[in-house]
C-alpha cells in the first residue's frame, strides 16, 4: 500500500468536513492546484473500496458483535475465503492470542446473530467461536486525528 502524505490527509480531512466536496472545491480551499487534488484523488481510489460512509444501522443491522475463530491450520486459507463471502462479517483480522481470526460480525437482532453465528460454524476449518456482543460503541472508529497529525507535519 502506498503511505499518505501531508497533502494526501489535508484533502481526506476536507472530504470529512464535506463528503459532497467538488474537485475544484477542494482545490480553492486547500490552496492546491485542480489536477493536484485529482491525481491524488484518483490514487486513494485506486487503493480500495471505500464504504466505510454507512453505518451497519443505517442497513438494517443495529447488532453488532466480536468473534474470535478457532480455525484448523489445515483449512485456515479456505476458510477465511469463506468467512469473507458471508456478507454479516464486515471484518476479518488475523491475529495472536486464544483464537486465529478475529471477525467483525453485525445482525439485525440475537436471533439474526444465531443465524450468522450457524453459517460461520457450517465453513469448513472454524472450530470454534467466542462470541461478545458489542453494548455500545464507545469511541467509534476514527482517523481523523491519524490524518491531521500528518498533514500537521
Amino acid at each position: 500500500m502506498t503511505a499518505l502524505d501531508p497533502t494526501d490527509a489535508r484533502i481526506l480531512l476536507a472530504l470529512d468536513d464535506n463528503p459532497q466536496a467538488t474537485v475544484v472545491a477542494l482545490a480553492e480551499q486547500l490552496g492546491l492546484a485542480r489536477n493536484t487534488v485529482h491525481a491524488r484523488l484518483r490514487r486513494m481510489e485506486s487503493l480500495g473500496p471505500h464504504s466505510r460512509r454507512v453505518e451497519p444501522e443505517a442497513l438494517g443491522y443495529p447488532l453488532m458483535a466480536l468473534m474470535t475463530l478457532s480455525i484448523s491450520q489445515r483449512d485456515r486459507s479456505h476458510a477465511a475465503t469463506s468467512l469473507g463471502e458471508i456478507a454479516e462479517v464486515i471484518e476479518l483480522l488475523a491475529t495472536t492470542g486464544d483464537g486465529d481470526l478475529l471477525a467483525r460480525v453485525v445482525a439485525r437482532d440475537t436471533t439474526d446473530l444465531h443465524r450468522v453465528t450457524e453459517s460461520i460454524l457450517a465453513v469448513p476449518g472454524v472450530v470454534r467461536t467466542s462470541t461478545a456482543i458489542v453494548l455500545r460503541q464507545v469511541v467509534p472508529l476514527r482517523l481523523s486525528p491519524l490524518l491531521r497529525r500528518l498533514a500537521a507535519s
